[in-house]
């Protein structure tokens, strides 16, 4: 079981730390069941089933992120705005909603590549 977010910008943390340590299935947990994830060329993965398609070939190229710098998350009742800047300058956006335990998924994300 891994660590749920309390507040909306500690998936962005998880996510660093589990892309990393290359765990997939910790990246899919970030997402809500019918997440929508951009990333790139017009490309859309719908679902937890094709998130974890492409988070299964994306950890294969081993990638390694230093912690981004966040942005405030905006936040409007049980949705938050998301967003951050990689060190190489990427900037990804991503929309969460608080979940009836209290704890934060995304929702979309415009994945930075």
């Amino acid at each position: 079981m891994y660590k749920s977010a309390q507040e909306p910008n500690d998936l962005e943390k998880f996510f660093v730390e589990r892309a990393n340590a290359g765990e997939v299935e910790g990246l899919v947990a970030l997402y809500e069941p019918n997440a929508v994830v951009s990333y790139g060329d017009g490309k859309v993965a719908i679902g937890l089933n094709q998130i974890r398609e492409f988070f299964i070939k994306f950890v294969a190229k081993q990638p390694q992120f230093d912690p981004s710098n966040q942005s405030a998350a905006l936040c409007s009742g049980d949705i938050a705005l998301t967003s951050s800047r990689t060190n190489n300058g990427d900037i990804t956006a991503e929309i969460a909603r608080r979940q009836p335990d209290g704890s934060w998924l995304w929702v979309v994300d415009q994945f930075a590549l």
